[in-house]
């Protein structure tokens, strides 16, 4: 289909010495994800995890007392990203900075991480996970996983017990997940929490969205109602996904970690439900150690510069990054 020519990395788009100034102007020195949505306003939402501001110890997440925030919605209004994704501002909270904006609760629950966004039809979807103890790297165990809503632009935010996978048994197959939309329903991409599993796929009508009830799986040959009848669409190891339609090249493209692999996979497919490609790394772990991520600027899927948001966990912090595109060739191995 087409293969990727060069990739680079733009610009640092959070932390002190970022070209947002993010410290200065909204207290966030260090922080992750970066999941970005097409709002339907003119505007691309970014949603970061788990947040950090003064007090912050300089390598990875925390301590909790570094002005932690379990995620914080930035936005976009800028079309030329050749030289960084600049940040317009944020959900602020009383006194100025990024507020929480999706609720964490208490007990078991040690912090509640976006996966996914999407705008349907004036109204914003987070998928996120509800994590209850971390592990060695690249696992950990979740409560559950769900959907949150917000029907204000995205200042306040519900999480209905309605739209959640519960996750006592460890098997539940759309902890992590990413969205998409196609003709008349929203798809999630899914795995178990971790980050070592397959991808399996689930849909919904905009109407049933916060019902896990409403939703249908893939099972290899049709949709079900059961989520164990779930197949892969690929094998993994899968990690953080994002997903989208990329209108020049008239295929779906995926992005994630992988971490067999030490890097962000870039694969497509001319079908959600596949076959998809093996795909190629576009970010190796190599040359940016401990990399993880791989969250597609939706604003980009049209010509041939890809743009996407990654992070680092040495610094903490998240950069917007570049590949460029081109048809595949005969003999050319292709993404």
């Amino acid at each position: 289909m087409f293969r990727v020519t060069e990739t680079t990395r733009v610009a640092k788009v959070t932390g002190a010495d970022s070209p947002n100034r993010t410290a200065e102007r909204f207290g966030v020195v260090a922080t992750d994800l970066g999941i970005m949505w097409d709002g339907g306003d003119g505007r691309v939402f970014v949603l970061f995890g788990d947040t950090y501001g003064e007090g912050w110890c300089g390598n990875g997440a925390g301590p909790g007392t570094a002005d932690w925030r379990r995620n914080v919605l930035a936005f976009s209004t800028a079309t030329d990203l050749t030289s960084g994704l600049a940040l317009d501002g944020v959900v602020e909270r009383e006194g100025g900075g990024a507020c929480q904006v999706i609720p964490s609760g208490s007990g078991k629950e040690v912090t509640v991480i976006p996966n996914g966004g999407i705008a349907v039809e004036g109204r914003h979807y987070v998928h996120y996970m509800s994590v209850r103890r971390w592990g060695p790297p690249g696992t950990w165990r979740t409560n559950h996983a769900g959907i949150a809503v917000s029907a204000d632009g995205g200042r306040t935010w519900d999480k209905p017990r309605s739209a959640r996978w519960g996750n006592f048994r460890g098997g539940s197959r759309f902890q992590l997940g990413a969205f998409t939309r196609s003709e008349g329903h929203v798809y999630l991409f899914g795995t178990t929490n971790g980050r070592h599993d397959d991808a399996y796929l689930a849909r919904a009508e905009p109407s049933g969205l916060l019902d896990t009830g409403a939703y249908e799986y893939w099972d290899g040959r049709g949709w079900s109602g059961r989520e164990r009848a779930a197949v892969p669409v690929f094998a993994g190891p899968v990690g953080e996904m994002s997903v989208g339609y990329h209108s020049g090249l008239g295929c779906w493209l995926m992005m994630h970690l992988d971490e067999s692999r030490k890097g962000i996979v870039l694969r497509s497919a001319e079908r959600l439900t596949g076959p998809w490609t093996h795909g190629e790394v576009v970010v190796s772990g190599q040359e940016y150690p401990a990399v993880y991520g791989g969250y597609l600027h939706p604003w980009s899927l049209d010509g041939p510069d890809l743009y996407y948001l990654v992070s680092q966990w040495g610094p903490y912090n998240v950069f917007l990054t570049h590949s460029r595109l081109e048809p595949a060739t005969a003999g050319r191995p292709t993404a």
